[in-house]
This record gives structure tokens, C-alpha cells and sequence, in this order.
């Protein structure tokens, strides 16, 4: 396929869509970056997503990718199931993490960790360590970590965390909406404030999660703050 043909495969928003083992025709003057290679064939893609290009240097951009955990990482997890002296997380990575009672946000008799958290419940806490296949331990002991019993959680692709939600850009959505809000490295978001403000901010990460680039976002939550959006 030509790098024109893989031109035609275009989203609502006119961004060209590529998948595994699509050819962008000849590297010639060309750097290929993240989700491609250069092989005799050519320049081909090695994961699904939109094709980027700063400069000559050609990149995947995927739809969606699991997260990483690391070390210190403060995330939002929700509680998938409860063992006597444990619960199972989901933090939306390759396995779900194990929160043990030692670490959980109160003592518990041996059996009475259900009455503590529940199957389906939010909690806020961070990644006490990583083993090297990812599967992880989480740990609800620390200032400010607790379950969540207020405000909705939104959600974007982890990897758009640090690109898109700069300090800056959340600083001026919290501003905007009169909400407090707090982003997790999972790409979960914790939003708790008026309806109006948590409709606002619903808007806000639809807009993320539709591909909306940095001045569009920008141009958003300006709205907000002239109370275009209400």
C-alpha cells in the first residue's frame, strides 16, 4: 500500500488511521518513530492508531494502550474482587494489582476486609512496587489516599496523561469548572463539584478522548470560563 492509499483511511476528523503491517511506502527522507519501522519494504506500521509527523519523523499515535505501572504512582483503581486478607484492583494495566489488608486504609479482623472496601468501589492509592512481569502491589497508606465516595471518574488513554493534562491545562480546568479534580498516571480522573462544573469537564474529556488537539483544547475551557458552556 502507498503512503497515499494509507492517506484514505481517515477518522471523522480527517486524521489519517493506520494498522499493523500497513506499508507507508519508501523511508527516503523519512524517520520513523514510535509504532513503525523501516524494513525493505519500506516504512511499516507495527501498531494500530492515527499516523503523526513532526518534521520527516513519521509515529503511531495508538487509540489505546494499558498502563505501565511504576513505583510511587498515584492512581485510581477500582476494587474487582475480595479475599479474606486482600482485595484485587483493576488500575487498567496488564493484571489487576493486589491491595493486602497490611495496606489497605484500616485494621480489619481476618474475613472483615469486604466491610472496609467492597466489590466496585473507587479507591485512590499509589503503586507501592512493581514485579518485572507488571504485576504490582498497591498500598492505600499515605496523606490523602482514601476510597472515593463522591464526584465521578472520568477516564482518557494513559498515554495522553502527561501529554495533554499539563499542570497549566488542569489549573485552568479546575479554575473553569469550579471542581476539584484529580488526575491519576492511569488515566483516570477523579472530578467533585457543582452538576454544572462536572458537566463541563465531562465535555472536556470526551473532547480528549475524541482526539481534540492542544488549542482546541484550550479554545474548550476558555468557553467555560465565559460560560459559553453552561
Amino acid at each position: 500500500m502507498s503512503e497515499s492509499s494509507a492517506a484514505e483511511g481517515r477518522d471523522g476528523r480527517g486524521q489519517t488511521l493506520v494498522t499493523p503491517g500497513q506499508s507507508l511506502g519508501p523511508a527516503e527522507g523519512r524517520t520513523a518513530g514510535n509504532g513503525l519501522v523501516v524494513t525493505e519494504r519500506g516504512m511499516i506500521v507495527t501498531s494500530a492508531g492515527v499516523l503523526v509527523q513532526n518534521g520527516t519523523t513519521m509515529a503511531v499515535e495508538p487509540h489505546y494502550t494499558r498502563y505501565t505501572p511504576r513505583p510511587a504512582d498515584l492512581i485510581i483503581g477500582v476494587i474487582e474482587s475480595v479475599r479474606n486478607n486482600l482485595w484485587f484492583v483493576d488500575i487498567r494495566g496488564p493484571f489487576n494489582a493486589l491491595l493486602p489488608m497490611s495496606l489497605g486504609p484500616a485494621k480489619a479482623d481476618f474475613g472483615g476486609t469486604r466491610q472496609i472496601i467492597d466489590v466496585g468501589e473507587t479507591i485512590l492509592c499509589r503503586i507501592q512496587e512493581v514485579e518485572e512481569t507488571h504485576a504490582c502491589v498497591v498500598t492505600m497508606k499515605g496523606l490523602g489516599l482514601r476510597k472515593i465516595q463522591s464526584g465521578i471518574i472520568e477516564s482518557i488513554p494513559p498515554h495522553l496523561v502527561k501529554k495533554v493534562l499539563t499542570a497549566s491545562r488542569v489549573k485552568s480546568l479546575k479554575s473553569s469548572t469550579d471542581c476539584r479534580i484529580i488526575v491519576a498516571e492511569n488515566g483516570r480522573v477523579w472530578v467533585e463539584g457543582p452538576t454544572h462544573g462536572q458537566c463541563m469537564a465531562r465535555k472536556f474529556f470526551d473532547a480528549v478522548r475524541h482526539g481534540a488537539d492542544d488549542n482546541e483544547l484550550d479554545i474548550l475551557v476558555a468557553g467555560f470560563l465565559d460560560g459559553g458552556a453552561e
